[in-house]
């Protein structure tokens, strides 16, 4: 007969903290002894590394410098790295960092903290010490690491250890590992924001703080300095261009024989820097390998494309760091960790990467085109390739990644139906209880919870007005406006944009109306097409305006409409009270309708050829996975719902 002991009396509704930490707070007290670890649910033991235990908790009582241990660091071996290219490359970086990476920080940097891993605790040290886990709210996302924090704070000492290790199975899908890297990315942003930092910062010697900074909050600053410094580089060559001071500057260069002027306007990006991220990944081979066996492991990576997803991975940092510093308000996103390596719907990839990465990666594009049709290049087409080369890379490394490493990403049936899936998603109009899986509408409003601040509306605003400068610089260049330089240029410019904002409501008007009342809007939508096209009639006779100003025009206009959409929604409450929100949703409808159009063309042209589907399957998946996909395929036929 089972006997209760004692029992504890759980809080009822209110929620203290986060609920993994909460959880691991409350489980100590079910424990005995003086030694506590920590094994997440994605880790396994080995029968012959359980027997080195003892000799492992005998280091609590060895010398490991002023103090005594409290945390105890083991290393992991990871051994999910054969299922395909994306649990390698995961697999590899996390080796690296649990094996070369945590040596040094243990020792001699002293500045290893707590990550996660199977570590052993002094369990009297840290029950009265505020537990394991950090569990406030929000700020404590990372709840691992404070841990580690709130050890060395309080006069603990943390060491790691080589001779024994816990397996531990990693993410092997691109949306699983998107989403831990968002986790850990906003983590790292609410840690900045933290009082721990703070003082740890003010506690360390110089050494051990600049240390301790370029290990945790500093890498993820200086990915996203590395992001930001590429905008800079395409915003600032942009502004050359339109404005022609960069025209201008290069002939008096030459009439002077400034050599050295010259050379700083034609810098060139000739290397992607996302690659530089897998630097300790290539030490850690060199270490565990020798050097051969890690050439030839970092080339067998390069031809399955891994300098594509570690850009990939920038984006992903960049995004969630940054908005977090932001808006601050990062989640708790639970990745699953699960065996997951199946074909992933197109709406599903938009959803998760539309704001992190299909935007920017536009953004980028728009950018690079405006320099290519007015920019000035002495040296020509091989002059801006080599300017331009790396910037193309990273855009399209992020626009299409998620479909790259898509298990039949480029199978025409799943194809067709991601397509149909997405149209029915994208339409949806969804209501009360619509989750953003379901309905665009949902989603969308999901996107925006970020914003809740009044800080955070004038940041989103501030950072938005960066898209009006494609606007101001094209008109200026266009062929109607003549010799003209004068202001009233721009002004006309945003009277067009206006008259297009209504015709756009004019033709996507949709309220329930009387069967009268649609005769009559239908007689005005007709009218409205007819004027247009007789307006752009008689500009193109009695005016410049040519084929090429019509195109231009849509670089100008496309990105001022996002940037006044985005402004628009930060201001949420204000557009509700002007009534003017239903406008706002329907032109952010009718952008990401663009953006997924966009994307989804190439997939799908590429789809068109049943080669390029099997040689990403070759190359992207095991051999055994390879083989099943293409059994399920068969035995699929023409029925795309089943299937992989």
């Amino acid at each position: 007969m089972p006997q209760e002991i004692y029992s504890v009396k759980l809080p009822g509704n209110p929620k203290l903290g986060e609920g993994k930490p909460e959880n691991q707070n409350h489980a100590v007290i079910f424990t005995r002894g003086n030694a506590l670890q920590t094994i997440d649910m994605n880790q396994d033991n080995y029968f012959e590394e359980a027997l080195k235990m003892r000799n492992l908790l005998e280091e609590f009582h060895s010398d490991h410098g002023l103090r005594p241990p409290t945390i105890l660091g083991v290393r992991e071996h990871v051994f999910t790295g054969s299922v395909s290219s994306l649990a390698s490359f995961m697999s590899n970086q996390e080796t690296s960092f649990v094996t070369l990476g945590q040596r040094v920080l243990a020792n001699p940097l002293k500045v290893r903290m707590h990550y996660g891993h199977p570590d052993v605790f002094d369990r009297i040290f840290h029950i009265t010490r505020g537990g394991i886990s950090k569990a406030s709210r929000v700020i404590n996302i990372s709840e691992d690491i404070f841990s580690g924090f709130n050890s060395t704070l309080r006069q603990g000492n943390v060491t790691h250890h080589e001779y024994i290790q816990v397996g531990k199975g990693r993410d092997v899908g691109l949306n699983q590992i998107a989403l831990f890297e968002g986790k850990v990315s906003g983590g790292n942003g609410e840690q900045v924001l933290s009082r721990d930092v703070y003082r740890l910062g003010q506690l360390f010697d110089f050494f051990r703080m600049m240390s301790f900074y370029f290990t945790t909050v500093g890498y993820y600053f200086c990915t996203m300095l590395t992001v930001l410094t590429v905008y800079a580089f395409l915003y600032g060559k942009t502004y050359l261009a339109l404005s022609g001071v960069g025209e201008t500057i290069e002939e008096r260069a030459k009439i002077t024989k400034n050599t050295a002027l010259s050379a700083a306007l034609n810098t060139q990006f000739l290397f992607q820097i996302g690659i530089f991220t897998a630097v300790p990944m290539i030490l850690g081979f060199i270490l565990e390998q020798g050097f051969l066996r890690a050439i030839v492991s970092f080339v067998t990576m390069q031809f399955q494309l891994c300098t594509v997803f570690f850009t990939f991975s920038l984006g992903t940092r960049t995004h969630y760091f940054g908005r977090t510093i932001l808006h601050g308000g990062a989640r708790y996103q639970a990745t699953g960790r699960g065996f997951v390596v199946r074909h992933i719907k197109f709406s599903e990839n938009y959803r998760l990467y539309s704001r992190s990465h299909f935007v920017k990666g536009l953004e980028v594009v728009l950018l690079l085109i405006v320099y290519l049709a007015y920019g000035y290049n002495e040296g020509g087409a091989l002059s801006y390739i080599l300017l331009s080369i790396s910037s193309w890379f990273m855009a399209l490394s992020w626009l299409f990644a998620p479909y790259l490493f898509n298990p039949s990403g480029f199978e025409w049936q799943k194809v067709v139906e991601d397509f149909r899936d997405w149209t029915n998603w994208l339409l949806y109009r969804g209501g009360i209880g619509v989750k953003g899986e379901e309905s665009w509408e949902a989603w969308w409003e999901e996107e925006l919870a970020h914003i809740r601040s009044l800080g955070s509306r004038i940041a989103e605003t501030i950072l938005s007005l960066r898209f009006f400068i494609f606007q101001y610089g094209i008109v200026y260049k266009l062929h109607v406006k003549g010799t003209s330089t004068s202001l009233t240029v721009y002004g006309i410019s945003w009277i067009v944009l206006a008259v297009l904002i209504v015709l756009f409501k004019v033709f996507t008007f949709s309220q329930k109306i009387s069967v009268n009342f649609q005769l009559l809007l239908r007689f005005i939508q007709g009218l409205s097409l007819l004027l247009a096209l007789a307006g752009l009639a008689v500009a193109v006779i009695l005016t410049d305006l040519s084929l090429p100003d019509i195109f231009a025009a849509m670089l100008a206009f496309i990105p001022t409409g996002w940037g006044i959409l985005s402004i628009a929604t930060a201001w949420k409450p204000v557009m509700k009270k002007l009534g003017l929100w239903k406008s706002v949703r329907s032109i952010a409808r009718l952008y990401d309708a663009g953006m997924g159009m966009v994307i989804f063309v190439p997939i799908a042209f590429f789809s068109w050829f049943p080669f390029v589907s099997t040689f990403q399957t070759r190359l992207m998946f095991n051999q055994a996975f390879s083989r099943g996909l293409e059994i399920s395929l068969i035995l699929a036929g023409n029925n795309p719902n089943t299937g992989i």
